[in-house]
């Protein structure tokens, strides 16, 4: 069965037990994971497309309005196949009702990836896409990443990264770009770049099995962190 066909029977279980419920039945199929633990081994895809959907189609909602923008954004990220459409617009309409049950989900997710923080991040990266599907960062949504980016386990300033890649003003930022304190020595950005580096590269995201458009997004990001560097490397070294 496709990730998409489990996705259908995952919009089905929506249904009877909630958006958790459908969660927990589909991740309990196919990765054999512990209902109070939370953690297993298996295929990332699935688990991968039930996050992005549950919390687009609530990150959508987070300002208030769901809009087609928001809705086009979310086609675009995830090419669904023509036989599958029905099925996932189904879930995603169902999740978008509101944003009750997003920090469950973001929850659940967490403990899922906790030892694969880049596959937390691609899921971030995939949210701010809605976010900012009407060139805006709305409060709301701001609120609802942040919360979603602590759950996860990422501190305030790795929030602030990533959110540099996705909207200015801190883009311009390089300190901000790379999540560094201003103070950091320089053998702390060369560590922090390097990781940046490996975890958004293209053939990274192509190992972890990410949607094409998840490796586009990489390559812009890897751009910015690129220049972020040599950015701060030039300031410290007055060349």
């Amino acid at each position: 069965m496709s990730i998409w066909g489990k996705i259908g029977g995952a919009a089905a279980g929506m249904l009877f037990g909630g958006p958790i419920g459908a969660a927990v039945g589909v991740l309990a199929g196919h990765f054999l994971i512990d209902r109070d633990a939370g953690a297993g081994d298996g295929d990332p895809g699935v688990a991968f497309t039930i996050a992005v959907i549950a919390l687009a189609a609530k990150m959508a909602k987070a300002d208030g309005v769901v809009t087609d923008e928001e809705v086009e954004t979310f086609d675009r990220i995830f090419r669904v196949p023509p036989e599958e459409q029905t099925a996932v617009r189904r879930f995603f309409d169902l999740a978008r009702h509101d944003t009750a049950g997003y920090e469950a989900y973001a929850g659940r997710i967490a403990r899922l990836y906790a030892d694969k923080p880049a596959v937390l991040e691609d899921i971030l990266d995939g949210l701010f896409e809605i976010a900012k599907a009407d060139g805006v960062l709305h409060p709301g949504e701001d609120a609802f990443l942040e919360r979603v980016a602590d759950i996860f386990g990422f501190a305030p300033g790795e929030y602030r990264r990533i959110r540099a890649s996705h909207f200015e003003p801190d883009a311009a930022d390089p300190y901000v770009v790379l999540g560094v304190a201003y103070d950091a020595n320089d053998e702390e950005i060369k560590r922090t770049y390097r990781l940046l580096v490996r975890e958004n590269h293209p053939d990274s995201l192509i190992a972890r099995g990410v949607p094409e458009e998840f490796v586009r997004l990489a390559t812009d990001k890897l751009a910015a962190i690129n220049g972020a560097y040599e950015k701060i490397r030039s300031e410290r070294t007055g060349r």
